[in-house]
């Protein structure tokens, strides 16, 4: 299964937890398969299990810690994530930082128990650092736009030209993604794809939404 073109970010919105969490997971099923164009869904720790049993396209976990199981109370172990049937996880995403080191081993379990790894940076600097490491992709998302619906292809397209010029791989780009313009534009620029939240997550019709992200992928290929 290759990587998706959209990773949706459920993060902790209301509007994506539980019962909602598997409709839209189920609407980004729907989308691929209308239109062939892959999006993959990171919900929950509490609903991941859920919804990887009701989907197909791939369910990253939002996160997961740098251990093994064992005696770690509240973490999410890697091991874990994947028994509960994540394709991948993020790491190092802006509400959820990692040091080096921690990203360094989590990203070394996680590809020992079989998931895909993209790994979130602020900046392109820091995305060429981690890049170092051996994601699968590195997500570059300015923390300053993220939730303001105010897309870094337009507002700083610098962003994204840096990122895929210095990160060797698979370039996500993300913060303030929400229109399939934005989309389309950040595919212009380079990006590989996109890594959105409320956009989707907080839409009263995701599917919709998901169409016309969808559908701008279609116009640039």
């Amino acid at each position: 299964m290759e990587l998706p073109r959209i990773i949706v970010n459920f993060k902790a919105y209301r509007e994506a937890t539980g019962e909602r969490a598997i409709e839209i997971a189920k609407a980004a099923e729907d989308v691929w398969k209308e239109t062939g164009v892959s999006i993959g869904v990171a919900p929950q720790a509490v609903d991941l299990r859920r919804v990887a049993e009701a989907v197909e396209i791939p369910v990253f976990a939002q996160h997961v810690d740098p251990y093994e199981p064992g005696a770690r109370t509240g973490s999410v172990t890697p091991y874990a994530a994947r028994d509960a049937g994540a394709y991948g996880t993020l790491l190092n995403h802006s509400e959820r930082r990692l040091r080096i080191d921690q990203i360094e081993m989590a990203l070394s379990l996680a590809r020992r128990y079989g998931l895909k790894v993209v790994v979130c940076a602020n900046d392109p600097i820091v995305g060429r650092a981690v890049s170092e490491l051996g994601p699968d992709a590195v997500a570059v998302e300015p923390p300053e736009l993220i939730g303001t619906g105010i897309s870094v292809s337009k507002a700083k397209p610098e962003v994204v030209l840096r990122s895929v010029e210095v990160i060797e791989g698979i370039v996500y780009v993300g913060a303030g993604v929400s229109t399939g313009e934005d989309v389309r534009r950040s595919l212009e620029l380079g990006a590989y794809g996109v890594l959105l939240a409320s956009a989707v997550a907080k839409s009263e019709d995701p599917k919709s939404k998901l169409l016309e992200l969808a559908e701008a992928v279609l116009t640039f290929e």
